[in-house]
Order: structure tokens, then C-alpha cells, then sequence
């Protein structure tokens, strides 16, 4: 055999065994072929206390609410469980095997993306358009957006009206001609409020920029003001006390859940179990104990009643 076609017959080999791996891969699409395998892919983007990683030369750290979670999940199955680091712009097209983007009030799907796991958790925001490209669990942690601003802004928090939709006329009153950072492809998309009707100067920020650097960037003065989820706000407020401030609600109130494919009812099924399971017996208030203490001073109500 030439070297010419030793090569060609090792790069078929490589060639057919990729293609059978991403073959199994897919295949692996609901709760019976996941156990069968035997592992649970974890896809997350590391974001707030939901999931921590870091992988920097020798060192690895990974930990959060949803790695907790889901690690406790993968355990009740009986499956092994494997991280899948994403970012915001390719994590859909992890899970269903197709990038997909929100713009301009609708879908646009993307290039086809080789599926890398099985559910995304890193305190996903449920919210119309994802939940047309995926299934959602039960909820379990609750959320909204708020606009924030730097402590020496002369922007100052409205006071509540009792309506959180006057709450969010006031708020977006305030910011007609105000600098405002914001994310599309996250919970802090300006589309997914209108914010380009109110007459806000609206700064996207670098395509490299991760949504814990939010705070960092109105502290310097790269815009007056960002959006900001609960999640996010909490930790901001208690890692730089006295340099912000909140000034009322941009959204009404929101859940975050964990998304499967649409082709995973039953592993979708078996995770709401779990996580019925895990509220019944106190590990679930534990949990978010241990990485958002803060939260229940603002949603007592949401963990009382996730607890009935």
C-alpha cells in the first residue's frame, strides 16, 4: 500500500468513527438512551452563582446552583455526569443541533451545530422564543430585569406604585436619552422590552463580554446605566456595596427553568420529579441557601410557595 492511500484509509477510519460517535451522540436523545449510555451532559454557560468554571492550566473549578443540581440529578438516574462549557451565542445549538438568535422581535436560525449535550442549566430565563426551540422544567428560581446604575447617577430609584406595569413606564420614562448597556441573546435583549421605543441611547457591549462584567462596565463609565437580572443584581449589590443602585423593573416577573429537547419528555418528566423531590426534602432551600442567601429578602413568597 502507497503512502498516498495509507493516508486516504486513515482518514476514512477517522472520518467513519466521528461519524459514529455523533451518530450515538444523537441518538442519545431521551431518559432510556441517556441511561443506556450512561452519562448525563451538562451544557451551560457560566453565569452569576448557576454555574462557576474555571479551566486555566492545571487548575479546573466548577461549582454553582445548577451544577449542584443537576450533579444530584445525574446521581438519582443513575448516570455519570460531564460538563459542557457554552456561551450564549452557541449554547441552543448544543442542545438541538441548530444555532438560533432573537432578532428583531423573531427567530433566525443559524448554521447546524453538533448537539454536545443534553440539558442547559445556568439559570435559564424562560422566555417565549426559547421555549419554541426547547422544553422547560418546572421553575425554580424566580427573576425579572431591573435597570442599574452607577451610585453618582443623578438617575434615581422610582418609588413603587403598587403596578409593576407603571413600575416599568416610569423606569423607561427615565431613560429616554440615558446611556443603557444591554445583551441581546440573553435576558437582557433590549428587543424583548421595547427598549428602542423609549428613546434610550442603547450600548451592546464587546461580543467577548460575559454578563457578571455588566457591573464592571457602568463602574467604568463605559455606560451610565445596564440592565441586570435578580440573579446578577444580588451578587452585584453585595461585591461592590455603595457603587450602585437599583432603579425599578424593566420586565415583569420571570422564571428560570432547565431545557430539553423536545425530543426528551421523559427526561424532562424524570427532572421535575427530582426536582419536586429535592424541594420536598429541604435540599433544594439548601441549595440556594448556600449561593443566593440574599434572595429570599426578595422572594420570600416564590420559596414558600415552591416549598408547598
Amino acid at each position: 500500500m502507497t503512502v498516498s492511500k495509507l493516508r486516504k484509509t486513515i482518514s476514512h477510519i477517522v472520518f467513519v468513527g466521528a461519524a459514529i460517535i455523533f451518530s450515538q451522540n444523537a441518538l442519545a436523545t431521551d431518559l432510556a438512551e441517556i441511561k443506556e449510555k450512561g452519562v448525563l451532559r451538562h451544557i451551560g454557560v457560566p453565569y452569576a452563582n448557576f454555574i462557576s468554571y474555571i479551566n486555566r492550566d492545571d487548575f479546573q473549578l466548577l461549582s454553582g446552583l445548577d451544577v449542584d443540581i443537576v450533579k444530584g440529578f445525574s446521581e438519582s438516574i443513575g448516570v455519570e455526569y460531564q460538563y459542557v462549557p457554552a456561551e450564549w451565542d452557541n449554547v441552543i445549538g448544543k442542545l438541538i443541533g441548530q444555532n438560533a438568535q432573537f432578532k428583531n422581535n423573531q427567530i433566525v436560525l443559524g448554521k447546524k451545530s453538533p448537539i454536545e449535550g443534553d440539558i442547559i442549566a445556568n439559570g435559564v430565563t424562560v422566555l417565549d422564543w426559547r421555549a419554541e426551540l426547547a422544553d422547560f422544567s418546572d421553575d425554580y428560581f424566580p427573576s425579572a430585569v431591573w435597570l442599574v446604575a452607577r451610585a453618582d447617577s443623578d438617575l434615581e430609584p422610582i418609588q413603587p406604585t403598587g403596578s409593576i406595569d407603571k413600575d416599568i413606564e416610569k423606569v423607561k420614562q427615565l431613560i429616554k436619552g440615558r446611556d443603557v448597556l444591554t445583551m441581546e441573546q440573553s435576558c437582557l435583549d433590549p428587543n424583548l422590552y421595547n427598549l428602542y421605543e423609549t428613546g434610550a441611547n442603547i450600548i451592546e457591549p464587546e461580543r467577548s463580554r460575559k454578563l457578571n462584567e455588566m457591573v464592571p462596565a457602568i463602574l467604568n463609565k463605559d455606560a451610565e446605566s445596564t440592565l441586570l437580572d435578580v440573579a446578577d443584581t444580588l451578587i452585584a449589590l453585595e461585591k461592590w456595596p455603595g457603587e450602585i443602585k437599583v432603579i425599578g423593573p424593566i420586565s415583569q416577573d420571570q422564571r428560570m427553568a432547565v431545557a430539553f429537547r423536545k425530543s426528551s419528555p421523559e427526561l424532562r418528566k424524570a427532572f421535575n420529579q427530582y426536582l419536586a423531590t429535592i424541594k420536598e426534602d429541604g435540599t433544594y432551600q439548601k441549595l440556594v441557601e448556600k449561593y443566593y442567601p440574599s434572595v429570599f429578602y426578595f422572594y420570600g413568597d416564590y420559596f414558600k410557595e415552591s416549598n408547598q
